[in-house]
């Protein structure tokens, strides 16, 4: 009692007059220690869907999972070496087991003329599988920012035509869509990075296919340090970017990589099925400044999976848990310093560590895809009777 009442007497005091949705346990993670001193939960097991080799593309990220009739499918971006160049396409693989995947099939083509594209996730109604795709018509580099597509199938073998995502004035979306849209209450919620730009913006929607009736929830963001922004495109960054949420009772949460060089995480919260939001806070939450995967497990535990590294470097990957969605007191272990990889080969913002894991569960496990150095296509994988209280 006394560890749960000093927990949230740290996050009110981190995250100022505004307590943030939820706090860390004390000492949770060690930052002295290699791995920060966690440790595998029983039965963990990685397995490779794609390793680069002299003949194929050498960078791979964004990599997102999700089940369709009785298989595990993955999504990822792909190019020959470098991170968002306008040779970037968009693969996915297919497994039986979550052990043995097939070998990466071509879901979108590298753009011509300056447009890109990237991965953008998943989402099904369990009969049709919608394939996301963010098209960025001048380049990412462009800061101009992107838009989503989708592509439907029946089969998850054979797609439809490209047609973009719209919102509930029945216009397309202006912007493009983060990874992994959860289902609470009835109700699909993501988030889109609005342009001109990326404007982090919390979206929901009653489609049960999520291509239609997109609707913004009200978001204050939270303002920039425009001293360290010194190009128009970074303006147009909001500070709040890549979310995710869980669900607590009746609130949605959703966390967010904080643009700011916390390295913490920022979060928000939503009491009205995500029409209106709570101004974003710090929370206690150690984050390597990247993607991350929230969640919850079927029993209601929420989840963290991110590299709650107070400082620059991915590693190491994690899961962390909350009982009730307030205090998270338990960390496992995904990925360590110990069985990571070498990075293999050159490229644009390569570097070691896990990148943008994002999560799901299937078949008694809780699966997390990422990339290993950004390049090895990776899935870590825990018992969830190994998660639970």
């Amino acid at each position: 009692m006394l560890r749960n009442g000093l927990a949230l007497l740290a996050a009110v005091m981190i995250g100022g007059a505004d307590a943030p949705p939820y706090a860390v346990a004390p000492d949770l993670f060690d930052q002295t220690r290699a791995d920060l001193g966690l440790t595998p939960a029983p039965g963990t097991e990685t397995f490779t869907v794609f390793a680069p080799g002299d003949d194929t593309d050498r960078f791979s990220n964004g990599v997102v999972l999700i089940p369709f009739q009785g298989r595990l499918y993955a999504q990822w971006q792909s190019s020959p070496r470098d991170e968002d160049s306008p040779d970037t396409r968009v693969l996915y693989a297919v497994s039986e087991d979550g052990e043995v995947w097939s070998a990466p099939r071509e879901l979108v083509p590298a753009g011509q003329g300056g447009r890109m594209h990237s991965s953008g996730g998943w989402w099904t109604d369990g009969e049709t599988l919608v394939a996301y795709v963010n098209v960025w018509p001048e380049g990412f580099q462009s800061g101009a920012g992107g838009v989503t597509e989708s592509r439907l199938s029946r089969d998850g073998a054979n797609w439809s035509e490209p047609r973009r995502v719209t919102g509930a004035d029945g216009a397309p979306v202006e912007g493009i869509i983060e990874q992994d849209p959860r289902l609470i209450e009835g109700r699909v919620h993501t988030a889109f990075h609005l342009r001109p730009g990326m404007i982090a913006t919390p979206h929901y929607t009653d489609d049960p296919l999520g291509l239609t009736g997109w609707t913004a929830g009200a978001l204050t963001h939270l303002p920039r340090d425009t001293s360290q922004a010194a190009a128009a495109h970074e303006r147009r960054l909001s500070r709040e970017i890549e979310p995710s949420l869980f669900q607590r009772g009746g609130c949605i949460v959703m966390v967010f990589r904080d643009e700011e060089l916390s390295f913490r995480q920022l979060a928000s919260e939503s009491c009205d099925r995500g029409e209106t939001w709570t101004t974003p806070v710090l929370t206690g939450m150690p984050d390597s400044r990247a993607k991350q995967s929230a969640g919850n497990l079927p029993d209601g535990t929420a989840y963290l999976v991110n590299a709650p590294n107070a400082d620059r470097p991915r590693v190491p990957l994690a899961v962390t848990t909350s009982r009730d969605g307030h205090l998270f007191d338990r960390s496992f272990l995904l990925r360590g310093s110990g069985d990571l990889q070498p990075l293999r080969f050159a490229g644009q913002y390569k570097r070691p560590g896990y990148h943008y894991p994002k999560s799901v569960v299937w078949g008694g496990f809780l699966y997390v895809g990422y990339a290993a150095n950004k390049e090895d296509v990776q899935v870590t994988r825990i018992p969830l009777s190994s998660l639970g209280y």
